[in-house]
């Protein structure tokens, strides 16, 4: 009998604000440039594509491809698709540079 398998998409499994909110944090700590790109198509996927080209002002088709997986997106492309989620970019020091002295010049 052969192995059954399942699309898998992550888009389907991001219920709420919390999912999306806690996906964004976790690939945003990994640092991978593409798996952050992939990660918030996804999520623009999840709310609705439509949606969030009006929301930022971009066609759909420029979307899809700046969040493609050959898609290269502008800073301010992620920003805008990340503000129309209602979501927000923030920065903490990383648990290396807080074990480390500051270096006074």
């Amino acid at each position: 009998m052969p192995l059954q398998t399942f699309t898998y998409d992550t888009a389907e499994h991001l219920k709420d604000e919390q999912d999306i909110a806690l996906y964004i944090e976790a690939v945003l700590e990994d640092g991978d440039p593409a798996l952050i790109r992939d990660a918030v198509g996804t999520v623009a996927r999840a709310r609705g594509m439509t949606q969030i080209a009006r929301e930022t002002g971009l066609s759909r088709e420029s979307l899809y491809k700046a969040l493609s997986a050959e898609g290269n997106p502008g800073f301010d492309t992620v920003v805008r698709v990340l503000r129309a989620l209602g979501l927000t970019l923030s920065v903490k020091p990383t648990a290396e540079a807080e074990t480390t002295e500051p270096k006074v010049a």
